[in-house]
């Protein structure tokens, strides 16, 4: 018989976004005051939902709304939604990072959280003073994290640097080190979140791979988000679809990915204008995206191996300094998994005027894509100085959808497979 790990009851967490000194303390008073005295939280009627593409005017705002769910033991429940919809705040309550702002959470057993780079990890510690610092916080006798620590440290393949200051790792290092840490020791709660992205995709797939395996036996829980619509399909159960805060889907892992995936395709159709998504500070705005072949007629269907412009028409509405403006368009297959990206500060574009209404094209002389449904996101900021973030215009995820089919792309009278990623090559056969 299953039995309940964890178990989440009206929870919502708050934000206040005005500045530090405006009667937060106050604020903090009232509600723990209401909270003894069993009264609701006397700021929630003004908190708004967490759209990052609208303006707030309460200066509160919903990170989480009234979350319910449970997980019974053996389950993988994966979290998905767009960024901002709430999903690592939602894991940072779970893991007892930060506090609810109302709403109850019951978890049985130990928790083991790999949330961000270096979590859990002490800097000036070495690799293995902070395996056993991890596992005592779980309640680990030294004896079993001892017996643990061969399998811990050859996963993380650190071998070499088991005594050296986890300060002096890169991230990626930082990352399989967590990773290996949180799985091999065994907690009966293991949350991970997006930070196995940072790994490279040999250590991702190892890492999926032991969550397959530590799930098999039906003793360990885990939570994972990502987006990685592939990687939920396969190590999930169960999922649910998180959208400003709020949960709009539950079901099977398959149910929720493809209500993830319908929605972010339903946007897609909306004319660039419509859009109430996209993010920036509005100097200039994309109004309208086109393909072209290279007879310069607008197309909906693309061929695979076949020559394209993609076209941007836009109106500037602001000044912009043409040498810093950045422009980028990124690609995701029907997994929501980014495939490619064209920038042009990779590119060495430069920029010497912007005009009021113009036209940005990018073009592709062979189309590397494999038959398939693709989504297509831009960028448009401007790149600020050395180390410091762009500033962003106007910013649009799924703008357009596009669909591949099949070409002869190397010229040999045979069609290319579905699926995948095309790469140039040169392939021979010669006498060793």
């Amino acid at each position: 018989m299953s039995k309940t790990v964890i178990k989440v009851e009206n929870l919502s967490k708050i934000y206040d976004l005005e500045q530090v000194g405006t009667g937060t303390l106050s604020k903090d008073l009232n509600r723990t005051w209401a909270k003894l005295r069993g009264k609701p939280d006397p700021y929630a009627t003004l908190a708004e939902l967490n759209d990052r593409t609208q303006k707030t005017v309460s200066g509160t705002v919903y990170a989480l709304k009234d979350i319910n769910f449970d997980v019974e033991q053996g389950e993988v429940l994966g979290i998905i939604g767009k960024n901002g919809a709430g999903k690592s705040t939602l894991l940072k309550i779970l893991s007892q990072i930060t506090s609810p702002t109302t709403g109850d959470i019951k978890l049985r057993g130990r928790v083991a959280s790999l949330l961000e780079v270096g979590t859990g990890m002490h800097p000036e510690m070495t690799a293995r003073q902070n395996i056993y610092l991890n596992g005592s916080i779980m309640g680990m006798r030294r004896q079993e994290i001892t017996a643990k620590l061969d399998e811990i440290v050859d996963f993380a393949g650190i071998g070499k640097y088991i005594d050296t200051p986890i300060k002096r790792f890169s991230s990626g290092m930082k990352v399989r080190l967590g990773f290996a840490v949180a799985a091999f020791l065994e907690p009966e709660l293991l949350i991970v979140d997006e930070v196995l992205a940072v790994g490279d995709a040999e250590f991702q797939k190892k890492a999926i791979g032991k969550m397959q395996d530590v799930t098999k036996a039906g003793e360990r829980t885990v939570l994972f988000v990502s987006h990685n619509m592939a990687a939920v399909r396969s190590l999930c159960t169960k999922g649910i679809v998180l959208e400003h805060g709020t949960i709009v889907f539950t079901g099977t892992s398959d149910e929720a990915v493809n209500y993830y995936l319908k929605a972010t395709n339903f946007a897609a159709q909306k004319p660039l204008l419509e859009r109430e998504d996209r993010k920036g500070n509005k100097k200039l705005l994309i109004d309208e995206i086109s393909i072209e072949n290279n007879q310069g007629l607008k197309v909906g269907q693309l061929h695979s191996g076949e020559e394209y412009s993609i076209r941007f028409n836009y109106t500037k509405y602001k000044d912009i300094d043409p040498k810093q403006l950045f422009v980028g368009a990124f690609f995701k297959n029907d997994q929501d998994e980014t495939v490619t990206a064209i920038a042009t500060d990779e590119l060495g574009v430069k920029f010497d005027h912007v005009p009021d209404k113009g036209q940005i094209t990018i073009q592709i002389p062979k189309l590397q894509f494999r038959e398939g449904n693709y989504s297509l996101a831009y960028m448009i900021s401007e790149k600020m100085a050395f180390n410091n973030p762009h500033e962003v215009i106007d910013n649009l995820s799924d703008a357009l959808m596009i669909e591949v089919i099949r070409g002869d792309y190397w010229n040999s009278g045979v069609f290319n497979r579905p699926k995948g990623f095309i790469q140039e090559a040169t392939i021979l056969i010669s006498k060793k």
